[in-house]
């Protein structure tokens, strides 16, 4: 069982005390620099007024990036398994042949 870690992440210049597993650490920290890096962005790219508009607008966009990864993933499973079946039959047409 992994050990329980408090550690402090800021986002949007606002501290967040967080108590996460040890194996969650890397990518906690990850994430939050990916966050960072996305609103410093969007302030450079968009008039925004607060951070409440550019958390709402990164919290969307990664939203985004999240369904069209499982929309892909889904799309390629459907077809492997379509390819997976084709050659099954395939084989069975071959070992029937005998």
């Amino acid at each position: 069982m992994s050990k329980l870690l408090k550690i402090k992440i800021t986002l949007a210049n606002r501290v967040y005390p967080l108590t996460i597993s040890e194996d969650q650490e890397e990518n906690i920290r990850k994430s939050s620099k990916k966050i960072e890096v996305m609103i410093k962005q969007l302030e450079q790219s968009y008039a925004v007024r607060d951070k409440q508009d550019v958390l709402a607008m990164c919290a969307l966009q990664y939203a985004s990036q999240l369904e069209q990864h499982n929309n892909d993933a889904s799309e390629n499973k459907m077809f492997n398994n379509d390819k997976i079946n084709h050659l099954v039959e395939m084989i069975d047409e071959h070992m029937n042949s005998f």
